[in-house]
């Protein structure tokens, strides 16, 4: 067969797989889930083997810093992936769960039940965990995946999926609801965009390029953010010692990251105070900084942030400072640039903080925290398939409930429509 015809296999054994998984009980799926976490323990060595492949191969083709970052496995990350498989098994299963119920004046009784989407196309890049994350989730909501990894990564992800799959075939449960599309040509991705007949919608998880990229190309539904330029704002009512210590994670802990800050704001009534102890703090952990006109008259070494600066996302330990009037001005600056991912506030004031919380349309608004916590293992999803920026039909960090949707189920006693 040709790429065309082996990805149209791959997604109609896909569908078939997904009539079948969506009738497993929540038993069978968290059994298979903790196989899974136990398998990829033991099978250490190997994983982490398969991943040394990749990461030549990578260091040898010039990629960049962030990309090796995601791409890199130890023994920690498979500990990671394995503790999200065991907390995605210990969550409750939605399949089945009934949302609402109400009766019509002439009796018939109307329910909502939670089903799973169908198949689900994820493509990513550099990140091998996601192989793991997304088949989870997945497999727990009764979709079938099929799994789309970068071309830098195939060592590890074909390792990674071979362990699941051999789980699957263990329990009786159809080896097609996790599959790994095996080849790294861009035909196959374009291939896949194409089978709307089979797959129900997709999820891209990288950079800008790779996410229009798939928008632009698919007949199938897209849940997608394109870039994550998250914003802090250290309000004049900010704890000093608390704001540098969020806004020195949000850029620092994981710069290379979509929920990393790009961008902080300082109210103007702090900041000759504030933006020398942020700034001393950032410098020291090598982050670049670019300031505005009125911040550059407090550091007056920083280099001066262009209109682009306010719409990038750097996904690097470079940081953009603006100095604003009030939460008015944080506030329509944050429209004006963002990218409806994740702002944070900081702040001791509680109507402030509610206000903040109220008219901020991002898809995870924070107080008091850094931005890194906009990660669906850090809010108890027990790992995310993706964080939508698009409201249709998910908004922020994606979980188990984000993938299903609902039926209206209808109890009759005899009723006829007149």
């Amino acid at each position: 067969m040709n790429i065309k015809e082996s990805i149209r296999q791959i997604a109609e054994n896909a569908q078939a797989a997904s009539r079948v998984l969506s009738r497993k009980a929540a038993t069978v799926k968290n059994d298979a889930l903790l196989q899974m976490a136990d398998e990829l323990i033991k099978n250490e060595n190997f994983l982490l083997t398969e991943n040394k492949k990749d990461m030549a191969q990578a260091q040898k083709s010039g990629i960049s810093g962030a990309l090796l970052d995601r791409l890199t496995m130890k023994k920690s990350t498979i500990e990671t992936m394995a503790r999200g498989l065991r907390e995605v098994a210990a969550l409750p299963d939605p399949v089945g769960k009934i949302t609402a119920v109400w009766r019509r004046p002439n009796g018939l009784q109307v329910g909502k039940m939670r089903i799973p989407l169908g198949v689900i196309g994820i493509i990513y890049e550099s990140r091998p965990n996601v192989t793991a994350d997304a088949a989870a989730l997945c497999l727990k909501s009764g979709n079938a995946v099929i799994l789309r990894g970068g071309s830098e990564a195939i060592n590890s992800n074909l390792a990674i999926a071979g362990i699941l799959q051999n789980v699957l075939r263990k329990n009786s449960l159809p080896e097609a609801a996790i599959q790994l599309i095996p080849v790294t040509s861009r035909e196959a991705v374009s291939a896949l965009l194409q089978l709307d007949e089979y797959v129900d919608v997709i999820i891209p998880r990288g950079g800008e390029e790779l996410i229009r990229a798939v928008v632009a190309q698919s007949k199938i539904p897209v849940i997608k953010h394109y870039k994550g330029v998250c914003h802090i704002f250290v309000d004049e009512f900010a704890d000093s010692d608390m704001a540098v210590s969020i806004c020195l994670n949000a850029k620092t802990q994981r710069p290379g990251v979509c929920n990393a800050m790009e961008t902080l704001l300082v109210h103007e009534k702090i900041a000759t105070a504030f933006l020398p102890l942020i700034a001393a703090e950032l410098i020291k952990a090598g982050v670049v900084l670019k300031g505005c006109a009125k911040t550059r008259e407090v550091l007056t070494d920083i280099a001066a942030a262009t209109e682009e600066d306010w719409f990038a996302e750097y996904l690097d330990l470079v940081l953009a400072i603006r100095v604003v009037k009030n939460m008015d001005a944080a506030i329509a600056h944050i429209e004006k640039y963002g990218s409806l991912h994740t702002e944070s506030i900081i702040t001791r004031d509680y109507a402030n903080a509610q206000r903040f919380l109220n008219e901020v349309n991002s898809s995870t608004v924070v107080v008091n925290a850094s931005t890194r916590f906009s990660d669906g293992f850090e809010l108890g999803l027990g790992a995310e398939i993706g964080i939508s920026t698009t409201k249709l039909h998910a908004f922020g960090p994606m979980g188990l409930e984000e993938l299903t949707t609902t039926k209206f189920i209808i109890y009759g006693n005899g009723q006829v429509r007149e």
